[in-house]
């Protein structure tokens, strides 16, 4: 027999309240970026990364 597992807690009262607040104050926080030498670093990575597999596997990926 097949039962329902609910993996979200239902918050109510106060508990809901509170989180409500908390939720609509972090939207206002701008969201964290990447630094334009950060981006470039990790696509320098990505290339490597890309270029090892090739090497290894004498394919694309």
């Amino acid at each position: 027999m097949a039962m329902t597992i609910n993996s979200s807690p239902i918050l109510t009262g106060e508990s809901a309240r509170i989180f409500f607040e908390e939720a609509e104050r972090n939207a206002q926080n701008p969201t964290p970026r990447l630094s334009p030498e950060r981006e470039e670093y990790l696509r320098e990575i990505e290339r490597k990364s890309r270029e090892f597999y090739q090497q290894l596997f004498g394919k694309k990926g």
